[in-house]
């Protein structure tokens, strides 16, 4: 894999990029550390699918696991497999749906297997036989989100068929909350129930029970009867909430600063429009900068002549459509020079942008600003 993909650790000195990303490891840290402190003595799985939300898949993985993480939980299956070939040792869990020829390479490289339905259980005991490896496996029983997963009303015969398999271990039976970041928590409280039922199974047959999860991060914070065995923190590990009307129960701070410099300075007439579509002009001179980020970095086309940067203390506007590679910004009579440090999200320490706050201006949410930041633009850690 190349570098790019693996975000090495480099220094801001050896950033030959103007535009870069800065995660503060020291954050995410204390973030972890207050959550596992509230989930108390549930265990930790570590969400870091999609690049860890932006910020970095492997150092992330490997600060998490240098400061006990239980479990890690990605997407897909190459996720899993390059926390593999980096040194990632913990239990990984692949929470999405599989395909029957992906299931050696799970039993190989040690990974743990979502079995969502009769015959993919099926599929990876026979599997785990040919190999002569047993097979580690989270049984998903769907509660209320109708993705993947064995429904609630009938999860007694698959449970009861999993337990029978010679070539899997059943590690864990989980679920996942559909609206525990809103106010209302009653849809909530009827999955807990429905998981409820579901695990009576094993009471019920006095089989030991697997360990249980369903609370994703506005479950942790909204509801914490639900904390089972272990909780799967995503976006709140790292420091933004899951929603609006989330209950604040865990303060957890941004670990990361979007940033990049000014290479262009000049003076705008009036009647001369900015951009492609001429979507903004000015009547009055001014004067604005060029910055080199643009939609192909994951800074949203929505944001034309909606979004602002800080600048040398202060916010100032985007002008004209977002391109590819580049913005404009107005600073009207202000003054900036090539290399200036333009914050794009995040803080400079009198202003901030928040992660929020871009979400509102592209008409999206938090997750979808985080996670679609390009494997182009650079990583840096400090802390």
């Amino acid at each position: 894999m190349s570098q790019i993909l693996h975000h090495p650790v480099i220094s801001v000195s050896e950033i030959t990029r103007p535009t870069f990303l800065e995660i503060d490891l020291n954050t995410l840290k204390e973030n972890f550390n207050r959550i596992r402190s509230f989930a108390s003595p549930a265990k930790i799985m570590t969400i870091v699918k999609a690049n860890a939300y932006g910020h970095g898949l492997i150092r992330v993985a490997q600060l998490y696991q240098e400061i006990g993480t239980d479990y890690f939980g990605v997407a897909v299956l190459e996720e899993g497999l390059l926390l593999r070939e980096n040194g990632i040792t913990k239990p990984v869990l692949v929470l999405g749906g599989i395909l029957s020829d992906q299931i050696p390479l799970f039993i190989k490289n040690d990974l743990t297997l979502t079995a969502s339905s009769p015959s993919k259980l099926e599929q990876i005991d026979q599997i785990a036989e040919k190999l002569g490896i047993k097979a580690k496996v989270h049984l998903k029983i769907d509660t209320g989100m109708e993705r993947i997963g064995v429904h609630y009303y009938s999860a007694g015969d698959f449970l009861n068929s999993a337990m029978k398999k010679k070539n899997i271990i059943v590690e864990g039976v989980y679920s996942h909350f559909a609206n525990s970041e809103t106010k209302d928590l009653s849809y909530t409280k009827l999955q807990i129930e429905r998981f409820e039922e579901a695990l009576s199974f094993f009471t019920k047959n006095s089989i030991e029970m697997p360990l249980r999860h369903i609370c994703n991060s506005g479950g942790i914070l909204q509801a914490p009867e639900a904390k089972y065995d272990m909780v799967r923190p995503g976006i709140l590990l790292y420091g933004v909430y899951p929603g609006k009307e989330v209950k604040k129960s865990i303060i957890v701070k941004p670990a990361m600063n979007w940033k990049s410099r000014v290479v262009y300075f000049k003076v705008i007439k009036p009647e001369h429009p900015v951009g492609y579509g001429s979507t903004w002009q000015a009547d009055h001179n001014i004067r604005a900068i060029t910055v080199p980020v643009g939609y192909r970095d994951g800074y949203f086309r929505k944001l034309s002549n909606r979004s602002c940067v800080i600048l040398n203390g202060k916010k100032y506007p985007e002008i004209g459509a977002v391109s590819m590679d580049q913005i404009v910004v107005n600073i009207e009579n202000d003054s900036a020079y090539n290399s200036d440090e333009v914050i794009l999200l995040g803080t400079d320490g009198k202003n901030t942008i928040t992660c929020e706050e871009m979400a509102d201006w592209a008409d999206t949410i938090p997750y979808e600003i985080l996670t679609n930041i390009n494997t182009r633009v650079p990583r840096i850690y400090i802390g």
